[in-house]
């Protein structure tokens, strides 16, 4: 039997999985790590803390499975996207890593439209500038840290320092590297226009693999360090959304997934390029070698349903810890006594603004026709119907794109509840199913490795191989136009609050 390893490294922690040929886990081990926030808006981890859990996680896996290390046959990284890594001449980290989620760099957004325009941007990286991407914050770097710009000598995203650990090669992959908003995401190279432009030389950056391809080999260091083998292969592996699409069978058109977490994402596969002018959804290169995927995300999905819990829902709390099960168990059984439309109670989930399709970050959440009539448990359907509707907007998008989605996978938190899978089913009007595994990215970067190894022949053929379905939700063909009567209105409320919006907003 072969093994493989797929490495997790995200905001909160890395986790390593070791996998057998045929996708079962074998062993797992999380460690978690601290996010720095020196100032309001700005977010940070340290490179040696992800290190660290790295070659600890998969020492303990090894050490738990008692799998030799001739066996494990190839690893696959996945990470969290558009963090900063810099070196020095000497692979010395200059300073802690700026990562997704810092907010600090809109004046640098406005110097990459400036220098570049938002019609080139979108063209060559298939996104407008955005203040998370990596490019925004090598400028910040650049402006407001010369001293620390004047020594770097390599520029790396997270996943790919981990790469660097383990073998000593400065690489990346096209879906990780596609949101650095410094790679041309058609061509699927790096852009020699963006880079002279924004004065980045392109020396400082690694090779660019497709994502399945071998990067490196595990060095005697390493190999020593971890209980592997010195020479196993690294794969490219993926940015966190394009492996959990590996992981999830997203690899061929017609397929996506939903993820509904704090935030909620849609992310379908295209094996053309396919590029909103409007900027509403982002488009990366796949982890499929010449494929692409695009991606609506909606800020406040889950995050409202928290929002509500921890608000308004106290006695399902108190009640759920006394009968020993989760309190979102108890709320969805409450919604699900409420028909469709909340008894018509529409709710708009922009609790923290709004990204797909409206791009505005001054939008705000709604509760709209909320009546005396109205009970808590209305409230609660309609917060889920409206983060449904939200996601449905991400649909939309795609299909004016040419992209059409009919099979469906749903993950995250919100996967887990049959009443927000039959909201998706309905609002979809398609299939929507869950993954029997729950490992995701970890599951996608060991498949990555498997095709790396040989063990595939294809990225598709190694899901078809591996990836299985759980629970499959179908439509409710009475539901269905129930809903879009309810969808229909529910678009035309922020059109008609935009500008309130934006006036709250000055206040």
């Amino acid at each position: 039997m072969a093994y493989v390893i797929g490495v997790d490294c995200g905001t909160s922690g890395t986790k390593t999985v070791l996998f057998d040929e045929k996708g079962t886990v074998v062993a797992s081990c999380t460690i978690e790590y601290p996010m720095y926030q020196p100032k309001n808006g700005y977010a940070e981890q340290d490179p040696a803390d992800w290190a660290n859990a790295m070659v600890n996680t998969i020492k303990a896996v090894m050490a738990k499975s008692g799998v030799k290390a001739e066996d494990v046959k190839g690893i696959g990284i996945s990470g969290q996207m558009h963090g900063l890594v810099m070196l020095d001449k000497d692979n010395n980290v200059l300073r802690k890593s700026i990562i997704w989620c810092d907010q600090r760099t809109a004046a640098e957004v406005d110097e990459m439209n400036q220098k570049l325009g938002r019609d080139k941007l979108i063209k060559i990286t298939a996104n407008p500038a955005l203040t998370g991407w990596t490019a925004a914050k090598i400028l910040w770097v650049k402006n407001n840290e010369p001293d620390i710009f004047e020594k770097c000598r390599h520029i790396l995203l997270p996943k790919d320092y981990l790469r660097f650990i383990l073998t000593g090669e400065y690489a990346t992959e096209v879906s990780d590297a596609s949101g650095m908003q410094l790679l041309d995401v058609p061509n699927r190279c790096w852009s020699d226009e963006v880079l002279t432009t924004l004065g980045i030389d392109k020396s400082w950056l690694g090779k660019v693999y497709e994502s399945c391809e071998v990067t490196g080999q595990l060095t005697a260091q390493m190999a020593e360090a971890t209980g592997l083998k010195a020479g196993t292969i690294v794969v490219g592996g993926a940015g966190d959304n394009a492996a959990a699409a590996i992981g999830t069978g997203v690899c061929e058109d017609g397929k996506a997934f939903t993820t509904i977490g704090t935030s909620g994402v849609v992310f379908a596969h295209t094996s053309g390029i396919a590029i909103d002018p409007k900027g509403r959804v982002h488009t990366c290169c796949a982890a499929v070698p010449g494929s692409w995927h695009v991606m609506g995300v909606t800020q406040g999905a889950g995050l409202s349903l928290k929002w509500f819990r921890d608000n308004f829902c106290g006695a399902e709390m108190e009640t759920a810890r006394g009968m020993g099960v989760d309190e979102y168990y108890l709320m969805d059984k409450a919604a699900e006594e409420v028909p469709v439309g909340a008894n018509r109670l529409l709710y708009l989930p922009y609790l923290m603004g709004e990204r797909t399709p409206h791009l505005d970050p001054d939008a705000r959440g709604v509760f709209f026709g909320l009546s005396a009539m109205h009970k808590k448990r209305d409230m609660l359907r309609a917060v889920m119907e409206g983060v449904s509707y939200s996601l449905r907007d991400c649909v939309e998008v795609f299909r004016e794109m040419d992209i059409n989605v009919s099979d469906m996978m749903a993950c995250g938190g919100g996967g887990s509840s049959p009443l927000w899978r039959s909201m998706l089913a309905d609002l979809y009007n398609c299939p929507v199913k869950t993954a029997s595994s729950k490992e995701g990215p970890a599951l996608g970067v060991a498949l990555l490795s498997m095709v790396g190894a040989g063990i595939y022949s294809s990225v598709p053929e190694a899901c078809k191989a591996v990836v299985r379905t759980d629970k499959v939700q179908e439509p409710n063909a009475a539901a269905v136009p129930e809903y879009e009567k309810y969808y229909q209105l529910y678009r035309e409320i922020y059109p008609a609050l935009k500008a309130e919006f934006a006036k709250l907003a000055k206040m």
